[in-house]
């Protein structure tokens, strides 16, 4: 008897399925939330992007490779902002869409209002929200 394999998720379908799982946010609403110390925007786009398009004030500026050991709480290399599960975590690349998956880690981790950003660092942008060089 042969067992049925299920088809591999191409990412685009991967990232759906992560999408339905918690509530992604707008970039105004993000700058809100940071603004009203509600949430912790945490920027993890690679430096030369950062340098190309510039920053989020107040954004803690984390790797992507670094993500998990810096905002887990109970993490022997945390940031000192990562102060418990319940911290409400806006996760930003480029565009939106490595932020999922980041996200999705974060979840794993117990951080269970870790989100992301929709449309990224580029939709914060366009929103006319504020960057520094």
């Amino acid at each position: 008897m042969s067992a049925v394999r299920e088809q591999p998720l191409g990412i685009d379908e991967l990232l759906d399925r992560v999408r339905e799982t918690y509530e992604r946010i707008e970039a105004r609403a993000a700058y809100d939330a940071a603004r009203d110390d509600d949430a912790l925007l945490v920027d993890i786009r690679y430096a030369a992007l950062r340098d190309r398009d510039g920053l989020i004030p107040g954004a803690l500026v984390v790797e992507r490779n670094e993500l998990e050991w810096r905002l887990d709480p109970r993490g022997s290399h945390r940031a000192p902002e990562a102060t418990g599960h319940d911290l409400r975590v806006v996760v930003i690349c480029n565009e939106g869409y490595a932020s999922t998956l980041a996200a999705a880690s974060l979840h794993r981790l117990g951080l269970h209002r870790a989100t992301d950003l929709v449309g990224g660092f580029q939709a914060w942008k366009a929103a006319g929200l504020p960057v520094t060089s």
